[in-house]
């Protein structure tokens, strides 16, 4: 939110998930071990998958959410799978902010597996903060089942109003995560419920359905070619080292070679503003209202914007990196990481919509195709 060795048993889960609206719209080299790396990655074992279907909604253009549930019986949210967090929450009953009274929430007195922990967390994304306590409960996607799984209950949340999902559920690295707590991921994979500890995405373009998250292993139907593999350079998030990015077979930016995150709960793709400045003038992109616009018809005769990874180009489209918003045709390139990281970028929906992704905790590498 990788194929080649074979596994006996392999299960293997497909949650489809729900496209919603753009999140900027709402929220407005390692040329290292790759024949080692092959000859350990996964291939499906169909005969063995478990499926889990879930209905799918396009809400315009980009958060993918799935349905889960909390509790004894079962109580169902929507939540976005991240990869660039690690915590799970949804909001309290009791939760007073604005935001909850547009989500479903949770009513610990209605679930006979609750339990309180007690302790008050404050968890920060890009786009707002939550404030509330830590619950252990039954969780489920689809068919598998986290006993005993430590989550956030939101007493208050600012920057997730009028957002089609309810609650976020992270796939980040433990180190991520909160104190003391054990993420869904990592308490799935201590009680077996997955032979090996992979999950991917495939997140499809422009249909409200078919985009899926699969847990347990890799369905090769949904990429095209050998996954290429690359390893994670720093595990907290999942982040790898990016050599360069080029417009024309001219290097435009990551000259010296950069970090990325590959997040699944961001729709962009961000950068140093200086260095995206330096893309969108490529693109003889203009400024308006804070969005970087081209012609509609540029779109036609624009180069793709390559990312080279591992020694190998990963090419977006201007098809890609362009969207129409009513008649206007704005680039998805958005500045600001320097705040945080001074030579980050993070590969958001619109990367991974044109490339299926496989994370692997066990070998600590993320596996890129191009998407079917």
């Amino acid at each position: 939110l990788h194929i080649l060795g074979v596994l006996s048993v392999l299960s293997l889960l497909h949650l489809p998930l729900k496209k919603m609206k753009t999140l900027r719209e709402t929220l407005r080299e390692k040329n290292l071990l790759n024949n080692f790396l092959e000859e350990q990655a996964y291939r499906l074992s169909k005969n063995d998958s478990k499926i889990t279907i879930h209905p799918l909604r396009n809400y315009l253009d980009t958060a993918y959410v799935g349905n889960i549930t909390i509790g004894t019986p079962p109580q169902e949210f929507r939540v976005v799978f991240d990869t660039g967090s690690a915590n799970l929450w949804v909001p309290c009953i009791t939760c007073t902010s604005p935001a909850c009274y547009t989500h479903k929430t949770f009513n610990p007195q209605n679930s006979s597996s609750f339990r309180e922990v007690g302790s008050p967390i404050t968890i920060f994304y890009g786009s707002g903060i939550i404030q509330g306590f830590l619950g252990s409960d039954t969780v489920r996607i689809g068919n598998l089942v986290s006993p005993e799984q430590s989550f956030g209950l939101s007493l208050e949340e600012y920057g997730f109003d009028s957002l089609p999902f309810d609650g976020i559920l992270g796939l980040a690295f433990p180190a991520m995560g909160i104190e003391d707590t054990i993420p869904i991921f990592d308490n799935l994979w201590s009680h077996g419920a997955f032979s090996e500890p992979v999950f991917a995405f495939y997140l499809n373009t422009n249909k409200p359905e078919g985009s899926v998250v699969m847990f347990g292993g890799v369905d090769h139907r949904y990429y095209k070619g050998e996954l290429n593999w690359i390893p994670v350079s720093q595990t907290s998030h999942w982040q790898i080292s990016m050599n360069n990015i080029s417009m024309n077979g001219t290097v435009t930016a990551c000259s010296c070679g950069c970090e990325a995150l590959l997040d699944t709960g961001t729709s962009m793709i961000y950068g140093p503003t200086k260095l995206v400045t330096n893309i969108h003038k490529l693109m003889n992109a203009r400024l308006e209202n804070s969005e970087y616009v081209v012609s509609c018809d540029a779109v036609k005769t624009l180069p793709p914007v390559i990312f080279n990874i591992n020694g190998i180009d990963y090419p977006l489209r201007p098809q890609a990196y362009i969207i129409k918003i009513q008649n206007s045709c704005r680039s998805v390139f958005q500045g600001g990481t320097e705040n945080s990281s001074l030579n980050t970028w993070i590969l958001g929906d619109i990367f991974l919509r044109q490339y299926f992704s496989v994370f692997d905790r066990k070998n600590r590498r993320i596996g890129l195709a191009p998407a079917v």
